[in-house]
């Protein structure tokens, strides 16, 4: 383990290069299932994935369309013109010999992300994004003596973002991919799955001595095909690590591609890596350049919807923390069938009520949902809200009554027609007739006469206890304001 001194010597640089999977219904290049989850090996395939000769590309337009709204999420603009290369490699999961992508006239280019570690803003720059064709996958079975292809995801769509080296920190690293999963989800471009590889993460670590000066960069080794976030944080903490400790012990850091071994926490040698050149890019013969019109590219502007620092944005206005607006984020693109975010859009002229309903989803809804205590959908989820809402406004409810009432009725298929009969039969709401409240505020009095005492020579405190002995005669009927209000009146305060 290195000690913070020896540590606070070492600057570490961190850059990622992530893959994000298209979610168009067919591959890049070629007119079969480009969803690949739960299919046999080798049944999502054809001619053009196995490479056969004569195969020819064609260009699917949907790729282009998804590839431009990760333009504006990125925070830059979709090139007028790009182009397809060829990268040479030889792999098995590879039958063309070469992967089609984008290498000098890309897609995407420049744009920038901001992110938020622990209160401090900080900005990581785009370089570039570009289109590329996913190459299929290798398994290698334990214990035995050959390899295993799939060619399913072969040809599936992929974009490849590729950070500056802005980074320089595991926290900033873990921000920073989080924050490309909520963009990429925000835009619609992909269904960002972690857990099927619909984003994966190749991280870049070099260390390098501080008093070197900020223009000195060490040696970078990569860590390949990382597929969380929690992944990507440790793996650039080992890496930082393995890396100081090597140099202290007067080693020299190797350029190389390392795996990641998420059960032992740690990085292990893949192969050298290899530099540019060594791929022989050239630009395909079979596949004309991309070239967008002034007016595609304002009609796909057109289409965004509401991205996550837009959000955080307006949500800023009701002083919720951090952690509330980051929570309501998440939940937003968690669940295909509730939505959080228009209720409380539709109240922020109204602060006082949108912050209310924040809280109540952060605290109440969205724990209940993610419990799985929600059949009901998206429409009927805001139906139950915006009712639970103006029962508590009206004070038919208490927040322990509307947290019940809430369980009871998520659980259903169907909403009952009157949200507030229902609530009433299950003898949920509140009592607020006054003369009722009143008879059960003087028996409280009368039998808890030293609270009553305290509560006359100026202990407030005691009032809570004997609001408390309201609610419990009244079997939490009671509306405890009034009855707090009524205790007062009665004691002459």
């Amino acid at each position: 383990m290195i000690s913070p001194d020896i540590r606070a010597r070492y600057t570490a640089t961190i850059g990622i290069e992530c893959h994000v999977q298209l979610k168009t219904q067919t591959k890049l290049f070629a007119a079969v299932g480009n969803d690949a989850r739960e299919a046999p090996p080798n049944t999502l395939v054809s001619h053009i994935c196995f490479g056969l000769p004569g195969a020819l590309p064609v260009l699917n337009a949907e790729v282009v369309h998804l590839a431009s709204k990760a333009a504006f999420a990125l925070g830059s603009v979709p090139q007028k013109f790009s182009k397809f290369d060829r990268k040479h490699y030889f792999y098995p999961d590879l039958p063309l010999g070469y992967q089609i992508t984008q290498f000098d006239q890309p897609t995407i280019l420049g744009g920038s992300v901001e992110i938020d570690v622990e209160g401090q803003k900080k900005t990581i720059g785009i370089t570039r994004a570009h289109i590329e064709a996913d190459a299929g996958k290798s398994t290698h079975p334990a214990g035995q003596d050959y390899s295993l292809v799939d060619l399913n995801r072969a040809g599936t769509p992929l974009i490849e973002i590729v950070s500056e080296p802005d980074m320089h920190s595991a926290a900033e690293a873990r921000a920073y991919t989080r924050e490309l999963y909520l963009r990429m989800r925000y835009a619609d471009v992909s269904d960002a799955n972690l857990y099927y590889g619909n984003m994966r993460f190749d991280v870049n670590v070099s260390v390098s001595l501080t008093s070197a000066g900020a223009g000195k960069l060490g040696t970078r080794s990569e860590t390949k095909n990382l597929n969380s976030f929690r992944a990507v944080e440790k793996a650039v903490e080992y890496e930082i690590n393995r890396q100081i400790e090597r140099l202290e012990k007067g080693e020299t850091i190797v350029q190389e591609t390392r795996g990641w071994d998420d059960a032992g926490l740690c990085t292990f040698s893949q192969r050298i890596k290899e530099n540019a050149d060594d791929y022989r890019y050239f630009p395909d013969p079979d596949l004309p350049p991309i070239v967008l019109t002034d007016e595609y590219i304002e009609q796909v502007k057109a289409e965004m919807p509401t991205m996550p620092d837009e959000w955080r944005s307006r949500l800023s206005t009701l002083g919720l923390t951090w952690a509330q607006v980051e929570t309501l984020l998440d939940a937003e693109i968690e669940f295909e069938t509730v939505s959080f975010l228009p209720l409380i859009e539709a109240n922020l002229d109204k602060p006082w009520l949108a912050k209310h309903i924040a809280n109540w989803n952060v605290n109440v809804f969205i724990p209940l949902v993610r419990a799985g205590g929600l059949k009901l959908g998206k429409d009927e989820h805001l139906r139950l809200e915006v009712e639970i809402y103006e029962l508590l406004q009206a004070n038919k409810l208490s927040s322990t009554n509307a947290k019940q009432l809430f369980a009871d009725l998520a659980g259903l298929e169907k909403l009952p027609e009157s949200i507030e009969t229902f609530a009433t039969e299950k003898g949920y709401i509140q009592e607020s007739d006054e003369a009722a409240i009143l008879a059960v505020v003087d028996q409280v009095i009368t039998d808890n006469p030293q609270a009553a005492e305290d509560v006359r020579k100026g202990e407030i405190k005691a009032i809570g206890f004997l609001t408390g002995q309201v609610m419990k005669a009244s079997q939490g009927k009671a509306n405890p304001g009034l009855a707090q209000q009524l205790i007062k009146k009665q004691l002459g305060i």
